[in-house]
């Protein structure tokens, strides 16, 4: 930027003027954006002293510098990669559409800046951008770090031990099955003979009591015998009793 474009860029701040529309301070849903008077008993339109100035040819900004952007470029507005094509980057800058996506933005962005082009409206890629840690997250990061750490250097004993006991099990089961089987074994014979014994002791009172009522009832019929016997009896012969 020559020092002629500059003089000019300051004289156009100085000269300029600020029109806003007529009541944009009494009312909230009137915003400061120019609006021509139009009506009969405005006092802007009339051109009263308090109630602001009107667009005027005096008011205009040199011809050198109407338009171009305060950076001392004139303002090209691109939206793809095909207009990027025959800019002058010593006079032109380019300011990139609202409407072109993230992606497309940094294609447009690269090409230009590569083309020695100046981006207005520059972006910076938010994969590029990137918050440093705070003490608290670093800290967290690095407990878990140490957690993960940890169970991965004690599983190896872990599973040694594993496989040790796995290989024990079968030994130790076929010397514990051997004393089982012979205790098992040995266990019905001790039973049976206690069985037994409690079986001979339970008969043998059975036995006299059964002998008891077999003596009663010889001596009972012994009592009886004679009683019959005397009755008298006659004397079988072959002697008739006539004779």
């Amino acid at each position: 930027m020559t020092t002629e474009i500059k003089r000019l860029i300051r004289v156009r701040v100085e000269k300029g003027a600020t029109f806003k529309r007529d009541g944009f301070g009494k009312k909230r849903q009137l915003s400061d954006s120019w609006r021509k008077p139009r009506g009969q008993h405005n006092k802007q339109r009339e051109q009263k002293k308090a109630k602001g100035a009107l667009p005027k040819p005096g008011f205009g900004s040199p011809v050198a510098v109407r338009g171009m952007h305060p950076s001392g470029f004139f303002e090209v507005l691109v939206t793809s990669l095909k207009e990027l094509e025959g800019l002058d980057p010593k006079t032109q800058a380019v300011r990139i559409g609202a409407t072109v996506g993230t992606r497309k933005r940094v294609i447009i962005q690269e090409q230009a800046v590569s083309a020695g082009l100046k981006v207005l409206n520059a972006h910076v890629a938010k994969a590029t951008a990137k918050k440093a840690p705070t003490k608290k997250e670093v800290t967290t990061a690095e407990s878990r770090k140490k957690e993960a750490k940890k169970p991965a250097a004690s599983k190896k004993p872990a599973e040694k031990a594993r496989k040790d006991a796995a290989k024990e099990k079968p030994a130790a089961k076929a010397e514990e099955k051997k004393p089982v089987a012979k205790k098992a074994a040995a266990k019905p014979k001790a039973e049976k003979a206690e069985k037994a014994a409690e079986s001979a002791v339970k008969k043998a009172p059975a036995k006299k009591t059964a002998d008891k009522p077999k003596a009663e009832k010889a001596a009972a019929s012994a009592e009886v015998k004679p009683k019959t016997a005397s009755k008298p009896k006659t004397a079988k012969s072959g002697v008739k009793k006539n004779e």
